[in-house]
């Protein structure tokens, strides 16, 4: 029986668990398909990689091409162009004259957004119809800093990008203000800061202003706690990894090259 193909692409896949969930899923679902990783050092060598498997039907992106795809893309979805970011794609070939059409969209959203809302609801933080409308810290400026953005903002939040350098609508790391970290209700790691191997690594945030009444999310999965987690946990925060947040957007990257 001929399989399907499916894959990540990205940088440096070492730290991947995508293969792992989507191969078990294939052998329990008795679905005829395989998933593999594909690092690719630049990203233009997108479409070489696609003519080479024409049995390739659908992709994940990873850090740093979440960005920098899109101009491989033949057609965006609405929350993808409205996100600015592309972690699926979809690959639609025509059998007859061997020629694809690419479409990206961004599952990132959903599964991250699906993730906040429990821990906002096991945590009973306010999200919404306050005076003084909730704010988040968003550490990173990538590809999955604009996703977790975007879903702050559909929970009811206003955002605050953070980066190693200031520039327009992002402050630098040593611009925040102890009222600044202090007042937040969220705050979220979109950086690869800590993750294996370097689990010994951070976001140079001033974690000193951090209180028991905040979310600390890291999106992050592999080690399941980051040096960033053990942080903002010993200051009394309510943290979390990415792990549901990955198993989401695998579902919905599954419905999208399915759909």
């Amino acid at each position: 029986m001929v399989k399907e193909e499916y894959g990540l692409i990205g940088k440096t896949l070492g730290h991947s668990f995508s293969a792992k969930y989507f191969n078990e899923k294939f052998e329990k679902e008795n679905i005829p398909a395989h998933y593999d990783l594909y690092p690719l050092e630049s990203v233009d060598l997108l479409p070489g990689l696609i003519e080479e498997h024409p049995l390739l039907k659908g992709l994940n992106v990873t850090i740093p091409y979440k960005v920098e795809v899109m101009k491989f893309l033949d057609e965006l979805s609405e929350e993808a162009r409205g996100i600015g970011a592309v972690n699926v794609i979809k690959i639609m070939r025509d059998s007859g004259t061997g020629t694809y059409r690419l479409k990206g969209y961004n599952s990132d959203a959903y599964g991250f957004s699906e993730s906040m809302k429990e821990i906002l609801r096991d945590s009973e933080f306010r999200t919404s119809d306050d005076e003084d409308k909730p704010y988040a810290l968003i550490l990173g400026t990538g590809g999955a800093s604009k996703a977790v953005v975007w879903s702050m903002k559909m929970l009811g939040f206003d955002t605050q990008l953070v980066g190693r350098t200031h520039r327009d609508g992002c402050l630098a790391y040593g611009e925040l203000t102890p009222d600044l970290v202090h007042n937040a209700t969220v705050i979220v790691n979109c950086t690869p800061l800590g993750t294996y191997p370097d689990t010994d690594t951070a976001p140079p945030f001033p974690y000193q202003y951090l209180h028991d009444s905040q979310i600390c999310f890291d999106l992050v999965y592999n080690p399941s706690e980051t040096l960033f987690m053990k942080i903002c946990k010993a200051h009394g925060c309510v943290v979390s990894n990415g792990l549901e947040m990955l198993r989401l957007q695998a579902v919905g990257a599954w419905q999208i090259w399915n759909e």
